[in-house]
């Protein structure tokens, strides 16, 4: 790469200029996927330009970005948003780490913290040393008439400079349209524009030039952390781990015994045990999951450092793993039914639904982690857990969340279950289209369909589809866009609703004089 660093340059500022173009004033939308689909693209061509060829495996990571860059644009649920540019960015940081190795399958813990470490100190330091490189090498090849003359540029542009400015000054006198064009560039405002642009542009191109020089110098992983010696040895004697193994999978068993009736006896028996419904339903959900949390660790630390001697220690220390990750599981089962029962009762929300989903990837690990266990391959520990959270973020993008809370709540309304106006209302824009369509069914009774109207007036207040007028096609958003085409179909049934904004909590009005608050009371927000 030192014998052509002019390329590198030449793309790592083209990108700095497109990050300026796409995101200057702009909100986030279709501008992140396209720009991080350009610099991957831009990266590997670059890179091939240098006879460096990615590796296959690590290649792959190229789905993943694909499918979560594009949720960027089509979801506005936050969790779901926050995952997605989460994990668009990891799939890039692992393409970049291991882009020539392609050793990302093997990776350990340590493994994933030290590269993506490494790639953090690349992005500072990484083009600072390459330029030093292509001196040293261009000294020593004797490429004297390589050097760029920096100080000849520097005094030309000092000479140019007064120059310049007499004859413009002399032109700006001659034509109004170019002395106003003039003045609007100078301007003071546009000037600390023009500089913090400049810098923009400056700062995202060196960071570029840091991730792709990483992947050019420092990811062929020739060795991996541990994979010759471990680097940290079992230190925690067979003993000592079977009594702990034994007893958390003793105070499990004792939970699971009393939990079984639960399973069996349902709502029955959680009332004979002087518990109501909904108390059962929400009481210990955290605790739960906290413990089947801190159980995953005990497995994973106890099957890295427990010292097994033999054939025979080591069946009974997998023996105990199984049973610890059985009894878990149940425990994981108890939780998802005390959320059902609180689904139930209650409904969808985004705080039932998250931990449902979340649920049957933690399970799914933990028989994962098992099965490794008694494999022998606890390296794979992490990326188990790597894949997992990929799994439970592309679960709640397929999902559409708040889009599925709207159609499982208002259905139920047939059934006699409360529709909650406020909550329904707190969505983002992807509950938008299903309300419409809702608001337009024919099956909803007429007070059904005047609430999912005061819903859908109470979302637009506080909400308003107008477009920021600086916004254009940058900023674009699949389901804001969706939204809005679909409130443009009810917009003229809803101008016979009304909202009172003048105290608080808003409340809307429906054409029946139906009254609905958009909004909690302040006491009940603080």
């Amino acid at each position: 790469m030192t014998r052509y660093p002019t390329r590198l340059w030449i793309v790592v500022l083209a990108l700095g200029f497109t990050f300026d173009a796409l995101f200057w004033e702009q909100a986030v939308g279709v501008n992140f996927a396209l720009f991080t689909s350009l610099t991957a693209l831009a990266g590997i061509v670059l890179l091939l330009s240098y006879g460096l060829r990615p590796s296959g495996k690590s290649l792959w990571w190229l789905l993943p970005f694909a499918f979560f860059t594009s949720v960027t644009f089509l979801r506005q649920e936050p969790l779901t948003s926050i995952l997605a540019f989460t994990f668009s960015m990891l799939s890039l940081g692992l393409l970049a780490v291991s882009y020539l190795g392609g050793r990302w399958p093997q990776y350990g813990w340590l493994d994933y913290f030290l590269r993506f470490f490494q790639l953090l100190g690349s992005i500072f330091i990484r083009p600072v040393l390459f330029n030093e490189q292509v001196r040293k090498d261009r000294a020593e090849g004797g490429e004297k008439g390589a050097k760029v003359p920096y100080f000849a540029l520097l005094r030309g542009l000092l000479i140019a400079l007064p120059i310049v400015l007499c004859l413009g000054s002399l032109l700006a006198t001659g034509d109004l349209v170019f002395e106003h064009k003039l003045a609007e560039f100078f301007d003071e405002e546009k000037i600390g524009e023009y500089i913090t642009r400049t810098l923009w542009i400056l700062l995202s191109a060196y960071a570029l030039a840091g991730v792709f020089l990483h992947a050019a110098w420092r990811s062929r992983d020739e060795k991996l952390v541990g994979e010759e010696k471990p680097p940290l040895r079992p230190f925690l004697g067979f003993p000592e781990a079977v009594v702990v193994l034994a007893s958390v999978n003793l105070l499990f068993l004792t939970f699971v015994v009393v939990q079984f009736q639960y399973f069996f006896g349902g709502e029955a028996n959680i009332g004979i045990e002087g518990y109501t419904y909904s108390q059962y339903a929400r009481r210990g959900f955290n605790e739960l999951v906290t413990a089947a949390f801190f159980s995953l660790l005990l497995v994973i630390a106890s099957s890295t450092f427990t010292r097994r001697e033999n054939s025979a220690q080591r069946r009974v220390f997998s023996g105990l793993n199984v049973a610890l990750v059985a009894l878990v599981l149940i425990v994981l089962v108890s939780a998802y039914q005390r959320i059902m029962l609180a689904i139930d009762w209650h409904g969808y929300s985004r705080l039932r639904l998250y931990p449902c989903v979340f649920l049957i990837w933690v399970g799914i690990l933990f028989v994962v982690v098992v099965v490794l266990e008694l494999l022998g391959r606890e390296r794979s520990f992490a990326l188990a857990t790597v894949l997992a959270s990929l799994g439970f973020a592309l679960s709640l993008s397929v999902l559409n969340v708040d889009a599925a809370i709207v159609r499982h709540n208002i259905p139920r309304v047939q059934a006699g279950k409360n529709l909650n106006v406020i909550h329904l209302s707190s969505l983002s824009t992807d509950s938008i289209p299903p309300l419409v369509e809702e608001f337009q069914s024919e099956r909803n009774s007429p007070v059904t369909h005047e609430r999912i109207g005061a819903i859908l007036l109470c979302y637009m207040h506080f909400n308003p589809f107008e477009e920021n007028p600086d916004h254009d096609w940058r900023s674009f958003n699949l389901s804001r866009w969706e939204a809005s085409k679909a409130f443009l179909e009810v917009r003229g049934e809803l101008q016979a609703y009304g909202v009172n904004e003048k105290q608080w909590p808003v409340r809307v009005r429906t054409p029946n004089y139906g009254y609905y608050d958009c909004t909690y009371y302040q006491e009940e927000r603080d």
